[in-house]
This record gives structure tokens, C-alpha cells and sequence, in this order.
């Protein structure tokens, strides 16, 4: 393959899978958003920083929020500011320019170099927010209103964007984006990346935990999986406490560490036999 195009291949800390890498180096060949979903945990918000470190690009992050607009990714205009200045008339409030500040994807746009731009939890905001950033992400340029002044990206960043799936996206959006899923970790591939955070744990106790991590997941009734950094928090309580492996083959310790929710709890305690629910018990 073409090493201009087989660009990322991941970090030290981020391990991926093949089908993520080839997703990743495909979006930034295209010059299309890369669009990932996956379950809570399975690191699709760390993707960009991994992406950002393993090019030696910098990274920004818009944290979407259900209040969020699209033009506040492209810049923000502080009126207010403007209206205390000219209060005080220490300052040339004519100059509408110097309130304006550009947003997350302003600055990737307006950057001098290439960057990694995250828009993280896009599901997050109203329906026509993604909508709204078509043309932005589709030409590489935006006026600001204000002033009419108007810029052109120098170099087309690598977008990445995150869904928890929360509400479906615009088919005119997705059309412009790559896809891909990132599947939950197999035994195998989740050994890889246990063993980047805790290096030093003994191939009896890894065993012992993924045994009993993916026992968990397997159940049913449960309402909240236990994701990959809450395995990596488990295991790293259990190793702080000199826990040996064979304590955990016959009861879990530090639960809480690795489940949230108490009926899981007791679910998991019960050997995976949902206790009866009598009504108005759960949520």
C-alpha cells in the first residue's frame, strides 16, 4: 500500500484494529469526515487524539452540546464585550473584527498547517446542527457575517466526528462522510491493550479478569456492559491490592469498579439470575 496513504497506524497507548486504521487513513485520502460510532468505552473520542499524536498534528476539540450551533464552531461574535467597551470609550467599537473570535472548526480552517479537528458527541445537538456544517465541510471555507470577510482552509484537516447514536444523522450528512463502527474488543485484541496499562500483570490474573469481564458482558438483564476503561480500572484495583488470581475465580472483588448500576450488581451476584421485579423496583 502506498505509505503516503497508509498514514496512521496507530500509538503505543491507542491500540486499533486493522479495519480502524484503513477507515482512518481512507477519510484523510478522501478529505471527508470520518464518522465513527461504537459502544460507550471503545474509544472513539481518544481515535483523534491517537490520530493527532501518531502524525505529529495538533489537535482541536469541539465538545458538541445539546445547546450547541453550528456557527459557534466557525466563530463567536462578543457583543457583549463590545457593549462594555464602548461604555467605557476607551477603545474603537467600530472595529467590529477584534470580537471576533473563531470557534473550533474556524480554527481548523484558518489553520497554517494541517490539523486532527474532533467534533465529539455530534448527536448531541438538534437535528439540523450536522446539516448546518455542510458546506463549511464541504468547501473548506466560511464568512462571518459581521464583516463579510471570508476564509479559505490552506490545508484540509482530518475530521473526525463521534455518535453515541443518541438521534439519527441527516442522510445529506452521512453521505458526505466515511463510516465505520468500532466493535467491541475481543479477548485477543483487549489482552493488547490491558497489557499497554498495566504491563507488569501475570498472564494467570489478565486470564482470570477477561474470563470474568466477558462473563459479565455475556448476561442477560444487563443494563450498562462494562466497558474497556472500567476493565482497566478493575484490573488496576486489583493489582494496587495484591489480589491473586485466585480470589477473583470465585468472587469479584472491588464490583463497583467495574459495574454502576445496582441492579446489575445484583444481577452479577445472583450468577447472572435476574432477581424478580416487583413493580415500581426499577426505573
Amino acid at each position: 500500500m502506498n505509505k503516503e496513504f497508509d498514514r496512521f497506524n496507530g500509538t503505543d497507548q491507542y491500540i486499533t484494529s486493522p479495519e480502524l486504521r484503513h477507515a482512518v487513513n481512507v477519510s484523510a485520502a478522501l478529505g471527508r469526515p470520518l464518522l465513527v460510532k461504537g459502544e460507550p468505552g471503545t474509544g472513539k473520542t481518544l481515535l483523534a487524539y491517537a490520530v493527532a499524536e501518531d502524525l505529529g498534528l495538533k489537535l482541536i476539540a469541539w465538545n458538541v452540546k445539546s445547546t450547541s450551533k453550528a456557527v459557534d464552531g466557525l466563530y463567536v461574535y462578543d457583543t457583549v464585550q463590545r457593549l462594555q467597551d464602548s461604555r467605557f470609550d476607551d477603545k474603537d467599537v467600530s472595529d467590529i473584527r477584534q470580537y471576533i473570535r473563531p470557534g473550533p472548526l474556524g480554527q481548523a480552517l484558518i489553520s497554517d498547517v494541517q490539523v486532527v479537528l474532533l467534533i465529539d458527541e455530534v448527536d448531541k445537538a438538534d437535528l439540523e446542527f450536522p446539516n448546518d456544517l455542510l458546506h463549511e465541510l464541504d468547501m473548506m471555507e466560511y464568512t462571518v457575517t459581521e464583516t463579510g470577510d471570508r476564509y479559505v482552509a490552506k490545508h484540509r484537516p482530518i475530521v473526525i466526528v463521534t455518535s453515541n447514536s443518541e438521534k439519527e444523522l441527516p442522510d445529506a450528512f452521512l453521505r458526505r462522510c466515511v463510516f465505520h463502527y468500532i466493535q467491541f474488543p475481543d479477548e485477543k485484541l483487549m489482552t493488547d491493550i490491558v497489557r499497554v496499562h498495566h504491563p507488569d500483570i501475570t498472564k494467570k490474573l489478565l486470564d482470570q479478569c477477561l474470563q470474568k469481564f466477558y462473563w459479565i458482558r455475556s448476561l442477560d438483564g444487563m443494563r450498562k456492559r462494562p466497558s474497556t476503561s472500567e476493565l482497566i480500572d478493575w484490573i488496576g484495583a486489583l493489582i494496587h491490592a495484591g489480589i491473586p488470581h485466585s480470589k477473583i475465580s470465585k468472587a469479584i472483588p472491588f464490583l463497583g469498579t467495574l459495574i454502576k448500576r445496582k441492579e446489575d450488581i445484583e444481577l452479577v451476584e445472583q450468577g447472572g439470575k435476574p432477581a424478580t421485579r416487583s413493580r415500581g423496583m426499577w426505573p
